[in-house]
Order: structure tokens, then C-alpha cells, then sequence
């Protein structure tokens, strides 16, 4: 049972607490297994329903709920000898954004992503996930390492964006945010980025601009938050959940729209309710899509890359009359 339960999620979380006082009820004298079993089969019906109707808002509460997995989760069960690398060699360690080698099925491959923590204490050494300079000045020490050893990069991202404090701002922001995605624009190497929970602006877009961006079914990938979108156009923060109506901010719609290449299903109930069976699913995307940009020539590779970020956006005008 997770910590928190989301209020669409309280009369699924709810029967399941019923069934396993049954089943304890019950495990001494053998009786009620039918009615067990068929309330089971009710709280999965039940469960199907509700996440197969979930609004904009409530995808954007599941994306940022605090027990759904982090990239360090994903890494533990997707990758091994992983080993972390530390610092930008200019500044200091960013612990929002972590990253290094390590072998997912076998293949060597550069990892890197934001991290966020668990409780109070990891949420501030974390940053709650939102990187300062010296986090994405990291992540352009990975970006050469991968290239230079013509290794793929995966970039997993969670976050509501970069820090905006003002030390942040003083050591180069928005220059450290530019110049990666100028170096991922034309890294000679294939590169993967995966939104595994919330994917908000310019932080998000840092290690979002790649050969192929996947969105885990429950993640929310957008230029802005709600909250954010809601204090500019209506002036009330309050009207967010209009504003996650406006976004398109969900794995469909970005799918439909061409920004997303593929949607990764979850566990039923969401990633947060089984890691390893949603680590399964994007570990078979994730070996699909790095064997078909490894049998790419590079600059066939890089040419796809410039035209992919061409198509998105494309206006089309309707003649005039």
C-alpha cells in the first residue's frame, strides 16, 4: 500500500484493504475464497475503468506522485555496473541530476537523469529534482563521454524544471540548458530520452532533445506546469486543472502530435504501484529503439535528428479565401 493515495485512487486502494482482511480472515479455516477471488476480479475491473478515463489533472497528480519510481529505481532494475559520476569539473556535484556508464541487456550505454528524493530530507539534498547549472554542465561531461566512446545515451526525465533561484541564474542557467541542447542536437551517437514522470520546460527539454523521446503511460511532458500556465493566462493558479485540459500535456496527446515517438504502458495502476513490471516494459523499448539507431549510420542518424525537430511545431495555414 502506497503512502499517499490519490483521491481517484481511494475506492481501488480501498477494496484492495478490504480483500487482504479477508485473506487474513480466511487463511486459517480456507473459507471465503470465492468471495475473495471475485472481489478481486472487482478491484481489477474497477481499476481498468478508472485509469482508462483519467482527465488531463489527474494525470499530472499520478505523474508527480512521490512513490513513483525515480531514475535510480529504473536504473537498478534495468542496468548494471552502473557507476556514478560526480561533478562538473567546474563548479560542484549536482545531486538533481544523476549519471554515468553501465550496461542495459548487455549493450554499454552513458545513463543519466533527474533524481528526486523520497522524503524531506532527500527532496532538499535532491533539490526536489530541479537542477542548477552545474547539473546540466554535468550532463554535457556524460554527453561527450557517450560520444566519445560511441556509447548510446539514455536520458530518463522527471522534473517541473530547472531551479530558478537566483545563484542558479548567476552561474549561467540558461547558458548551461542551451548549450546542451546544441551538443545533443549534433552528438554523433544514438540518444534516448525517456519522461518517466513529469517532464516541465527547459529543465525537461535539456536531455529531451533526441533521436527518440519515449513517455511512460502516465507521464506529462510540457513547456510549463499548470499552476504556472494558470497564473499567466487566467491570473489564478487555481485554474490549473483547465490549464492541464489546454497543455496536452499527456502521453496521447503528445503521441498524436508527433512530439513522443512511443508510449510505454505501467504496471495497471501506474509505475508507482509496480516497478518491476514497468521497468520490463521500457527495457524492451529501450533495447528495440538503441538496436534500430545503432544500425544507422551517424550521419544518416544525425540527418533524422534535424528533421524530426523540423516537424515539430509545423504550422499548416488554410487557404485564403
Amino acid at each position: 500500500m502506497t503512502s499517499k493515495v490519490l483521491e481517484f485512487e481511494r475506492p481501488i486502494v480501498e477494496l484492495e484493504g478490504k480483500i487482504r482482511e479477508l485473506k487474513l480472515l480466511s487463511s486459517s479455516s480456507g473459507e471465503m475464497a470465492e468471495e475473495i477471488e471475485r472481489l478481486e476480479e472487482k478491484a481489477r475491473q474497477l481499476q481498468r475503468e478508472r485509469f482508462a478515463a483519467l482527465t488531463p489533472w489527474e494525470q499530472v497528480q499520478l505523474a508527480k506522485h512521490p512513490d513513483r519510481p525515480f531514475t535510480l529505481d529504473y536504473l537498478g532494475e534495468l542496468s548494471t555496473e552502473f557507476m556514478e559520476i560526480h561533478g562538473d569539473r567546474s563548479y560542484s556535484d549536482d545531486p538533481a541530476i544523476v549519471g554515468g556508464p553501465c550496461r542495459i541487456d548487455g549493450r554499454a550505454v552513458i545513463a543519466l537523469g533527474h533524481q528526486k528524493g523520497r522524503n524531506t530530507k532527500e527532496n532538499l539534498y535532491r533539490n526536489f529534482g530541479m537542477a542548477r547549472p552545474e547539473g546540466y554542465r554535468k550532463s554535457q561531461r556524460l554527453f561527450r563521454m557517450a560520444e566519445q566512446f560511441s556509447r548510446p545515451l539514455v536520458c530518463f526525465i522527471d522534473t517541473a524544471g530547472a531551479y530558478p533561484g537566483l545563484g542558479a541564474e548567476e552561474r549561467g542557467q540558461s547558458e548551461a540548458i542551451a548549450t546542451c541542447l546544441e551538443m545533443l542536437s549534433r552528438l554523433r551517437t544514438p540518444t534516448i530520452s525517456v519522461v518517466i514522470g513529469e517532464g516541465g520546460s527547459g529543465g525537461a527539454l535539456a536531455i529531451g532533445l533526441t533521436d527518440r523521446i519515449l513517455m511512460l503511460e502516465h507521464a506529462v511532458y510540457s513547456v510549463i506546469s499548470p499552476r504556472g500556465c494558470a497564473s499567466i493566462l487566467w491570473k489564478d493558479a487555481e485554474a490549473e486543472q483547465a490549464a492541464a485540459t489546454q497543455l496536452k500535456l499527456t502521453a496521447p496527446d503528445l503521441l498524436r502530435l508527433g512530439i513522443c515517438d512511443e508510449v510505454v504502458p505501467e504496471s495497471p495502476g501506474g509505475a508507482h504501484r509496480g516497478l518491476t513490471q514497468t521497468a520490463a516494459s521500457l527495457g524492451e523499448a529501450l533495447r528495440r529503439h538503441i538496436e534500430e539507431l545503432c544500425a544507422m549510420p551517424i550521419d544518416a542518424l544525425l540527418e533524422a535528428r534535424y528533421e524530426k525537430f523540423r516537424r515539430i511545431g509545423h504550422l499548416e495555414r488554410a487557404p485564403s479565401s
